[in-house]
């Protein structure tokens, strides 16, 4: 059987070769009749693909023919007043099943006039056999904010080809940023584009519950409107970002929604602030042990949590895969700010040591018993954080180049819409998060947490024991 080559796609046809052909005489009504069956069947094939669009064309023109003009304008002022009802009266369900889906249809109108310019400009168009072959636009959804379309690739392409030239799609369809995603299928590709911008505003802080879901943290906001939560169960958290783009947040974001679980016992924070103090001091309360100036302190509290990571490891093994907390046995969570003070700027090398060392059993073994870290830091360097690989779940804020992107979240995830060196100054708390094992970076923006509202927190869910390795009479500040 003769090797045959396949490849899918939308074609453009060219232009054909200049070639004689024999010359065929047939009678005049045959081809009138050839063109009148042609022209049928384009107006049924027409009529039964735009249904959506001849079905009610047909029905007011019956209308028409039985009433008059009274018939097809009563039923348009009825179904626009039905509408115009069922948006302001239950605006949830209204645009999902009643607007949406009529939106979708135009914006898949107004990206077919310029799909293929788009695709060709873009270098997304494959030459095969003499054609132009272009992914071909399948569908389109809509979502607040954005538009969901989904590609089927040409023969040879990768969801990548397309994320590398996002850039060029966001400006060519106007719109504000295009992320390219794997498709629910082989050979598919979901374009997400972004138009409006929820992020421009400041969150406001999420209410506390008694008990947190440590698998759903409510800690953000994402770009389509909806909330973000972060799961801390399994994992370790590693926050960078430059000066200014709202590394406090994030901390902030992630200790209101444990407080309620600091004030019943289920959770302990350990506070590590290298700066003196000056970002976690303001809740000083919060925290069951706490270091801002003695460094030797700051090791031997790293060195008891691995201690304690090691010897819940040992107790739970053969019971169970993920420790649950308990008042007497608590999720302890790590807060420290600035980590590169700890594991490369400081001077004393057998503190550094101590520190490196304990670091990375708390971040490889912790993670399943209770034992978590959350960490922020500016540089992402290796040579600054060597136990960069060991937290699962980064996020990345304004970030000063556009490598330091790949450096953050993984290769790739700048080409795949993490456009973290180019958030504006004036958006703190703006970020990408990217979680284990997920290829795609979520843009979102963490709640902003004032001074005043910190330390309200702070006095309602006091907890603190231990400063600087001294105990506090009485557990309060």
């Amino acid at each position: 059987m003769p090797l045959i080559n396949v490849i899918h796609g939308e074609s453009i046809p060219t232009a054909p070769f200049t070639v004689r052909t024999p010359v065929l005489r047939l009678p005049i009504w045959l081809l009138v009749m050839w063109q009148a069956i042609k022209a049928v069947a384009w107006l049924v094939v027409t009529y039964v693909r735009y249904w959506w669009a001849t079905g009610p064309a047909t029905g007011l023109l019956w209308l028409y023919a039985e009433y008059g003009w009274v018939g097809p304008a009563s039923t348009a002022g009825g179904i626009a007043a039905a509408a115009t009802g069922w948006g302001f009266g239950h605006r949830p369900s209204f645009l999902p099943f009643g607007w949406y889906p009529i939106l979708a249809r135009f914006r898949r109108w107004t990206y077919r006039r310029r799909w293929q310019a788009a695709m060709v400009t873009a270098k997304l168009a494959v030459s095969f056999d003499r054609h132009t072959v272009l992914p071909i636009l399948k569908r389109v959804r809509c979502r607040p904010g954005a538009d969901v379309v989904l590609v089927r690739m040409v023969t040879g392409q990768i969801p990548d080809d397309f994320g590398k030239v996002a850039e060029r799609l966001a400006h060519t369809f106007g719109v504000r940023q295009v992320k390219a995603m794997p498709g629910p299928s082989f050979g598919t590709v979901v374009l997400v584009l972004l138009r409006g911008d929820p992020l421009t505003k400041t969150v406001a802080p999420f209410p506390t519950t008694a008990v947190p879901d440590f698998t759903a943290l409510t800690v953000a906001r994402q770009e389509d409107g909806e909330v973000f939560d972060l799961r801390l169960f399994g994992t370790q958290v590693l926050v960078v970002g430059a000066t200014g783009s709202g590394k406090g947040s994030v901390i902030w974001s992630i200790v209101r929604s444990l407080a309620g679980g600091v004030g019943t016992g289920l959770v302990k924070l350990w506070g590590l602030d290298p700066k003196g103090g000056m970002e976690l001091g303001i809740g000083l309360p919060l925290f069951d042990r706490f270091a801002s100036k003695d460094f030797a302190a700051m090791a031997t509290m790293l060195e008891e949590a691995a201690r304690e990571a090691q010897s819940r490891a040992a107790r739970l093994k053969g019971v169970t895969r993920q420790h649950i907390p308990t008042p007497a046995e608590p999720l302890i969570v790590l807060i420290i700010d600035e980590l590169a003070n700890l594991t490369a700027y400081l001077t004393d090398r057998q503190l550094k040591d101590r520190i490196k060392a304990s670091l990375g059993i708390v971040l490889s073994q912790g993670r399943a018993v209770g034992v978590h870290v959350v960490a922020a830091i500016q540089d992402p360097r290796k040579e600054v954080l060597p136990a960069r690989g060991l937290f699962p779940t980064r996020i990345a804020l304004r970030l000063s180049e556009p490598g330091e992107v790949d450096m953050v979240l993984g290769d790739g995830m700048r080409d795949r819409g993490a456009l973290g060196d180019r958030i504006p100054q004036t958006t703190p708390g703006v970020g990408y998060v990217v979680l284990d094992g997920d290829p795609t970076p979520m843009r979102v923006r963490f709640s902003f947490l004032t001074d005043d509202a910190i330390r309200d927190m702070a006095a309602t869910y006091s907890r603190l024991q231990v400063i600087d390795g001294e105990t506090v009479e009485g557990g309060a500040a």
